[in-house]
């Protein structure tokens, strides 16, 4: 039998399903995994171990002929820790939340419960579930399994490190400006930051969700793209609360590649990507392009601006309220015309691999190739596409029209296939 560590979420839940094997075999192994590699990475900062344990004893119980099976019955996910999780400490990594315990869960973290899953554990984040590393005063900062002196990035730091260590099939984290994205390719992980207003944000802290901040949204993380693709029908859809979210139901058919239109670009123009990460753009694109699409190098307009915009939005560039909605309306406008021309867009997810640990030399330019598809709401697939010299992940941004969700996941999977996607990670043995 496959070992259940590294394995799909998806192979997971049908082998449960089928009774290969159980859930209190797949949740324990799960665990004691964390057990393992955790102290060297210190990216679970709560376990569920009992309750977890005895969820998936429940899982087992009802897994009969008779009973309807969500599609992730009896499967272990992990949750970034700005998500509240009923009888679970949720603590963004503020001292001033160390005693909060929330009695409901965050509408992400309830879909997944409600299709089967089985939370064992939460993840660490900068403080407030904010920020470019992982460091935070409450739990410290997490090291990238791939190399413990280097940083998993931020701001779903945790969830990335973990999931690429084999410690959870599946998890969620959430985006504004490339938090679920940049720590997938530090951290070699496939992760979808959706189509705005697809997926509710509420029960996030510091996700005001509705019209207050259109960039963040919540999505998924995992090993394998298509993983992500059997979570996001669990996770869309209004909730009641969340008023920025659309119903916008997943098509029944997705477009297949042969004809698609691809625009891909190594270099925005505003921070140099380095030699391997130019090399495995190139590599996607020629998968892409022995798929059947229609490859064109090209980079979309006003890649400059939109990293002003968020300088603006952030407060760390004067600019009038006023002034910076209407850049930032004339720069979605430059970019829905763009993509009337094409239907998927390749690029970098950030200029080079990931740093050291706590170096000084992160900064907002990390952020520049993930930030205007924030602005733009569009939704963008990361899967690993390349290694570096150092041996580090080298991850790619594959992003479609809004509500084209699955077309983007669809392509990542054909890189994925051409490319490798994620491999173990030799430091956490």
């Amino acid at each position: 039998m496959r070992d259940v560590i590294g394995a799909p979420a998806a192979w997971l839940a049908r082998a449960i399903r089928d009774k290969k094997v159980s859930s209190v075999e797949v949740v324990r192994a799960h665990l004691e995994h964390i057990h393992t590699v955790n102290p060297r990475l210190n990216a679970v900062v709560f376990a569920t171990a009992e309750s977890a344990m005895k969820e998936a004893r429940t899982a087992d119980r009802h897994n009969k002929r008779k009973n309807a099976l969500g599609p992730l019955h009896g499967v272990p996910f992990t949750a970034k820790d700005i998500f509240n999780t009923a009888g679970l400490p949720t603590t963004a990594g503020l001292r001033m939340l160390r005693a909060n315990v929330p009695d409901h869960d965050a509408t992400a973290v309830a879909r997944m419960r409600r299709a089967g899953a089985i939370l064992i554990g939460k993840t660490n984040c900068p403080p407030g579930g904010v920020g470019t590393d992982s460091w935070n005063p409450l739990h410290g900062g997490t090291r990238n399994p791939y190399d413990v002196n280097r940083s998993p990035g931020g701001s779903s730091s945790g969830e990335a490190a973990i999931i690429a260590a084999g410690g959870s099939p599946i998890g969620i984290g959430s985006d504004s400006g490339g938090s679920i994205r940049i720590p997938a390719h530090y951290c070699g992980v496939a992760a979808l930051k959706p189509t705005a207003g697809l997926i509710p944000v509420t029960g996030g802290y510091g996700l005001p969700g509705g019209l207050s901040d259109p960039r963040s949204q919540v999505g998924p993380m995992a090993r394998y793209v298509s993983d992500l693709a059997l979570a996001l029908p669990v996770l869309i859809g209004p909730d009641g609360f969340d008023s920025g979210v659309v119903p916008v139901p997943l098509p029944k058919r997705t477009p297949k590649l042969p004809g698609l239109k691809v625009a891909w670009y190594t270099d925005d123009g505003i921070m140099k990507p380095t030699p391997a990460t130019a090399a495995a753009i190139r590599a996607a694109a020629k998968a892409l392009g022995a798929e059947g699409c229609v490859m064109t190098e090209e980079r979309p307009p006003g890649l400059n601006e939109a990293h002003l915009v968020t300088l603006g939005y952030w407060g760390r560039k004067h600019m009038s309220h006023d002034r910076l909605y209407r850049r930032w309306d004339d720069f979605r406008r430059l970019l829905l015309d763009f993509m009337t021309r094409f239907d998927l867009v390749l690029s970098p997810v950030a200029p080079n691999i990931a740093p050291l640990y706590r170096a000084k030399a992160l900064h907002d330019h990390q952020y520049t190739y993930t930030i205007p598809y924030s602005l733009t709401g569009n939704p963008c697939v990361v899967v690993r596409a390349g290694t570096s010299p150092e041996n580090m992940p080298i991850g790619v941004q594959v992003v479609a029209r809004n509500w084209n969700d699955l077309v983007a996941l669809r392509a990542a999977r054909a890189v994925e296939r051409a490319l490798g996607g994620w491999r173990p990670a030799s430091v956490i043995g």
